[in-house]
């Protein structure tokens, strides 16, 4: 942290395509400032000269860096010397992938979420006689609207009676990951299964998808299904009046075929369309684009907003992850829900998934295709680059074959009766002093050995009571949080800082570096990063070591006396005795968890009041222009 580097720095990148987008660029820009103006990110940062002419290769600072760039291209599209960074961005991620510096943990979620989607389970493969046409729907529409994926492939074939079906994953997200060895493998398998069978066309529903269709398959032509439909029969569901505005994907931004198709759609559902100051070309990011949210939310919810604060009507999009991330600040629709089912969509009472319905409706529409479809080849997809883990199932079956021996030993035994607290804490008092020391000192170590604190904390409330429970547990604890954070800033720093490459932790040094021992206090209540990294992580920034342990002890206190409180009456929840230390516990209980959720509520309170404020201050400026003009 400290934007200090890695021991090892290296002279040049390690990728020659970088190498010749950071020289393109910093001959190129002329750091006008007019993408600055735009992005967050570059505000951050700086323009792209200043990012390309500092950028070192294998440092901690410029490995994490372009993650918080969400590769939307606005910065391309409003360069006025036609300057493209993002590639520059691009190969910036591949490079940290090359550096193996790139599995942030922030990403999982998003890994898993791709796997599924091209596992043999999810995937399935139709393709009819003479079919030279295939319907790419993507992940996120039959996961969140399963039945109107269902409706818009009936359509699609009323005007491509031999069309094909494909439900698979364009590995997008390792692409913009910078994943790109995995990527070409996967995507590339995918294409080239595709050309063997004669296919010639993909329609998405997905920009993301079309865009990858179109960058990486040009042997393929690919059309938006919106294009099609706009020249097709519309389902007979009706008009709809009111006012709305489009917002355009940031991976569409340059597509204006599709943006033409898509205002040409919302014209015949009878709406008016009245545009936002972004859009096509200009448009906003939603916030979910380069997974830019996963390491850095505030930069995300920036981009979210700020597309949110220039919308005065009901948005309509054709991306299902900027229906879900625009809906949560305002009303929202994806177009498809408005063309097939438009007096629900603009009454919001569309029928939307969320997660983890939707890894069963992308299921139950391959069930669903499998049963109706007459196709003449079909696959379920089984290819990966990567060898699998062995031994994984077999590791969890072995671990639970383990607990259900050691119930059963424990019964037949009779060792149940000493699950008695009473009779547990008489075995603990014959120890003497010793039982605590011994208590506070595999605690104190928890923390520095990466060993979970919760299973440890509940042990100790229940063999020392809510009283005792507390006083040996915030001390062991403070104590195992000063530990860690000595060692980080004195004897394994550069280790340390190896594996702390995530953005978020270098957001939480800038933090400390302006609030200080406040910053302290907020994460340890508000559980924000997990306790035992986050005690090294404070050991790399420049806080007080008294100012830190001082903080921890304090603040961690309410929600230990919660945890411990609630804890040390579960023998007795056990028995079917439900105590007053049990009822005090679950409220303390509670109440600690609402914090983040009452910090939330009041940051997006204070938000909106700001944004109020903002277009207050803009609506009286441009009355003063106006005026100005006037006289």
């Amino acid at each position: 942290m400290n934007g200090q580097q890695n021991a090892a720095i290296e002279a040049e990148p390690r990728r020659p395509q970088l190498l010749a987008q950071l020289q393109l660029i910093s001959s190129d820009c002329t750091q006008c400032q007019r993408c600055v103006v735009e992005c967050g990110f570059l505000k951050k940062y700086g323009d792209p000269k200043k990012i390309a002419d500092a950028y070192t290769p294998g440092g901690t600072f410029h490995l994490g860096l372009p993650f918080e760039c969400s590769l939307c291209g606005l910065c391309t599209a409003v360069c006025p010397h036609k300057v493209d960074p993002v590639p520059m961005f691009l190969e910036m991620r591949r490079e940290t992938v090359d550096h193996g510096a790139a599995n942030f943990p922030e990403h999982r979620g998003l890994e898993a979420y791709e796997r599924k989607g091209t596992s043999k389970r999810f995937s399935w493969y139709a393709l009819p006689q003479r079919c030279d046409t295939i319907f790419f729907p993507g992940c996120g529409l039959p996961g969140t609207r399963p039945q109107q994926t269902l409706q818009v492939f009936e359509l699609l074939q009323q005007q491509v009676p031999a069309l094909g079906i494909v439900l698979d994953c364009c590995t997008k997200p390792s692409h913009d990951l910078g994943k790109d060895a995995y990527f070409q493998a996967m995507f590339g398998e995918m294409k080239e299964y595709l050309l063997t069978q004669g296919v010639k066309t993909v329609l998405t529903a997905c920009p993301n998808c079309s865009l990858v269709f179109t960058t990486y398959a040009p042997e393929l032509t690919t059309r938006s299904i919106y294009q099609v439909l706009d020249g097709g029969q519309l389902p007979q569901s009706g008009c709809v009046s009111g006012t709305v505005n489009v917002h355009d994907p940031c991976v569409s931004r340059f597509d204006g075929s599709v943006h033409s198709a898509v205002r040409n759609l919302i014209d015949k559902k009878g709406l008016t369309l009245v545009e936002t100051k972004h859009n096509q070309r200009t448009t906003f990011c939603c916030g979910e684009g380069g997974a830019v949210g996963c390491i850095s939310p505030e930069l995300a919810q920036n981009w979210t907003k700020k597309r949110a604060t220039e919308s005065s009507a009901r948005t309509i999009t054709y991306c299902t992850g900027c229906a879900q991330f625009l809906g949560a600040h305002g009303p929202t629709s994806h177009l498809l829900d408005l063309l097939l089912e438009p007096e629900a969509a603009m009454s919001d009472r569309a029928a939307v998934a969320k997660s983890p319905i939707t890894y069963l409706n992308r299921l139950r529409v391959k069930k669903e295709l499998r049963s109706s479809l007459d196709a003449a080849v079909t696959r379920e997809r089984n290819f990966t680059p990567e060898e699998k883990k062995k031994g994984g199932l077999l590791g969890k079956l072995a671990i639970l074959a383990l607990i259900v021996a050691a119930i059963f030993a424990v019964r037949a035994t009779g060792a149940t009766e000493y699950l008695e607290q009473e009779r547990l804490r008489a075995l603990i008092a014959g120890y003497g002093m010793l039982a605590p020391v011994i208590y506070m000192l595999i605690f104190g170590l928890a923390p520095a050995l990466f060993l979970p604190g919760l299973p440890i904390s509940m042990v100790g409330a229940i063999l020392f009571g809510p009283v005792w429970g507390v006083l040996y547990t915030i001390f062991s604890a403070t104590i195992g949080a000063c530990i860690a954070f000595l060692v980080s800033r004195y004897l394994a720093r550069d280790w340390i800082e190896s594996k702390l490459r995530s953005p978020r932790w270098r957001h939480l040094d800038e933090q400390v570096e302006i609030h200080g021992w406040k910053m302290v206090a907020f994460t340890r209540l508000i559980p924000l990063f997990p306790f035992n990294l986050l005690n090294y992580a404070f050991g790399l920034t420049r806080i007080k070591f008294s100012h830190y342990a001082l903080a921890t002890l304090i603040f961690m206190l309410p929600g230990t006396i919660a945890f411990i409180t609630f804890s040390s009456s579960l023998l007795d929840l056990l028995r079917g005795k439900v105590s007053p230390t049990f009822l005090t516990g679950l409220a303390l209980m509670i109440l600690v968890s609402l914090l983040p959720l009452i910090y939330r509520k009041r940051k997006v309170r204070r938000e909106r009041q700001s944004q109020v404020e903002r277009l207050a201050q803009l609506e009286n400026t441009q009355h003063s222009t106006a005026a100005d003009r006037a006289e």
